[in-house]
């Protein structure tokens, strides 16, 4: 497969992935992927991440059913990093909100903000 012929995985055999937005182009999370995760990912245009806490292969949205279709691929100009652009379905982070970078930090107050509304109550998906 030519994009593996062009990636240089970490020593942990991890590669870090960006996942964006196609249509608005905001970042919605970073992930890691093994070669079997971009395999999988390229396989089904769906996302597959390697979740480092739980060792294993999984489909990002497999609980909550929020898939992120696979639209482009692209990797950095050394090969070690990835952007995917998705059509995310309802939400990418699992604390309910669109992307999980919904909190901006306010240098001037020193103060977090909060820069999304939750789009779903993550007690009801995930039975916290």
């Amino acid at each position: 497969m030519q994009l593996l012929n062009n990636l240089k995985f970490n020593d942990k055999g991890l590669i870090p992935a960006v996942i964006v937005d196609i249509v608005d182009n905001n970042v919605l999370t970073l992930c890691y992927m093994n070669q079997a995760a971009l395999e999988k990912t390229i396989e089904t245009e769906k996302v597959h991440v390697f979740r480092r806490s739980k060792n294993r292969l999984m489909l990002k949205g497999e609980t909550s059913g929020h898939v992120q279709m696979v639209k482009e691929i692209f990797f950095d100009c050394e090969g070690n990093s990835l952007v995917i652009k998705v059509d995310q379905s309802v939400a990418a982070c699992h604390e309910g909100y669109r992307s999980c970078y919904f909190r901006k930090y306010n240098n001037e107050k020193d103060s977090i903000e909060i820069t999304e509304k939750r789009v779903f109550d993550p007690e009801k998906i995930y039975k916290v």
